[in-house]
């Protein structure tokens, strides 16, 4: 909000700029020569990191925002400012933002914003995300530098930076794009070949040759034709002369499109991004998927690999906010996985008396009732044991 109208700043206009793309870490390893990286959308090419990204994005933006005041017992849970529904005040929405913020650090491991307005505590209240490949920074006599399409960031105060894969001496994070490349560039040219294998159709279906005479081009041409023309909608056995050999060749589908190699790159693609992506996604990677491991997918997943998003989108938006409050993302949403073990879930609850039966049927938007603002008498009970139990696993 500006400090005397109380309304929100005006979006700055943006007008198309050439730029030149953000060069390649020192530590980053290169990627095929046809495979061009330099453009950030450009790794998008990659199926495994189209999809992986945008599981990572969407659940981080569509998960439920909670803003919070104080620590353990005093910890009470406040309204979202207005202005963090939409930080950008462009109109489309905190999901949107964070959407793009998520995908600048997936993408180019980096986030750059132009903060357009301050509330009287400091604390940004609007800022318009920019795309990382408009950003340069680099160090200079041990002050940090940034330029945005080829011109200088001269008001540091209205200059938001946020990193992923930080390294020692670098004002920018590593992107995990162009530090894994070369794997990322395997996929796009495995997935090219493929495709241009079926499209060019520059391959023979047979080979007939001839061991004791010579042809030349207008012979060979006449002897395809026959040969061709005999076979052309025709059931009838072919009569071939001394010295002729027919030999057709037999590509595979696997052969001709690598599906084997497509299969390893993908799921190394997006292991990029943390452990467990692969899996979630369908690539084999060897192993078998029990019913355990279906059931535990979505926490291993959770803890191993999302988190580590969840915990700088919750950063980036509790800095836009004053102090003592604080943003979280409900966890819950994502880790509710079956009605069944839901219930179950609910059930220890209210056996173990940390829950009540109107905070259940709330979580289960359902109406309250006038018995349920107290814990059960009751002690713990035994509750029935899953299929997983009866199977011994």
């Amino acid at each position: 909000m500006g400090f005397l109208t109380g309304r929100r700043a005006a979006r700055p206009e943006r007008r198309a700029t050439q730029f030149s793309p953000v060069p390649y870490p020192v530590l980053a390893p290169r990627s095929f020569a046809e495979v061009d990286l330099s453009i950030a959308e450009a790794s998008l090419q990659s199926i495994a990191v189209l999809v992986t990204t945008d599981l990572i994005a969407s659940l981080g933006s569509e998960l439920p925002i909670v803003c919070y005041r104080g620590q353990d017992d005093d910890r009470v849970r406040v309204p979202l400012p207005s202005y963090l529904l939409d930080p950008a005040g462009d109109g489309h929405g905190v999901e949107d933002w964070l959407y793009q913020a998520l995908m600048s650090w997936l993408l180019r491991g980096n986030l750059y914003g132009d903060i357009l307005d301050r509330a009287r505590g400091g604390h940004p209240t609007q800022v318009l995300l920019h795309h990382p490949d408009e950003v340069r920074g680099w160090l200079s006599e041990g002050q940090e530098v940034w330029s945005v399409n080829g011109e200088p960031v001269t008001d540091r105060s209205r200059w938001l930076h946020r990193r992923v894969h930080p390294v020692a001496g670098r004002v920018q994070g590593l992107s995990p794009i162009q530090f894994a490349a070369t794997t990322i560039g395997l996929s796009i040219t495995a997935a090219r070949y493929g495709e241009q294998w079926f499209l060019d159709g520059a391959h023979p279906s047979a080979l007939m040759t001839n061991d004791e005479a010579e042809l030349d081009g207008d012979k060979a041409k006449v002897v395809k034709d026959r040969f061709v023309a005999a076979l052309y909608g025709s059931r009838e056995p072919l009569v071939l002369g001394k010295g002729w050999n027919y030999q057709a060749i037999q590509v595979t589908a696997e052969e001709s499109q690598f599906l084997a190699t497509q299969n390893w790159t993908e799921a190394q693609c997006s292991r990029i991004y943390g452990p467990g992506f692969a899996e979630i996604l369908g690539y084999e990677t060897g192993g078998s998927m029990r019913y355990t491991n279906v059931e535990s997918r979505n926490a291993h997943l959770l803890v191993y690999s999302m988190n580590k998003w969840l915990k700088r989108a919750e950063r980036l938006l509790s800095g836009m906010l004053p102090r003592p409050l604080y943003v979280e993302v409900d966890r819950d949403a994502l880790l509710e996985t079956t009605t069944v073990e839901r219930y179950r879930a609910h059930a220890l609850a209210l056996s173990h008396r940390w829950k009540t039966v109107n905070e259940v049927r709330k979580r289960e938007r359902l109406p309250r009732v006038a018995w349920g603002d107290q814990p059960n008498e009751t002690g713990p009970i035994a509750l029935p044991a899953g299929d997983e139990d009866k199977d011994g696993q």
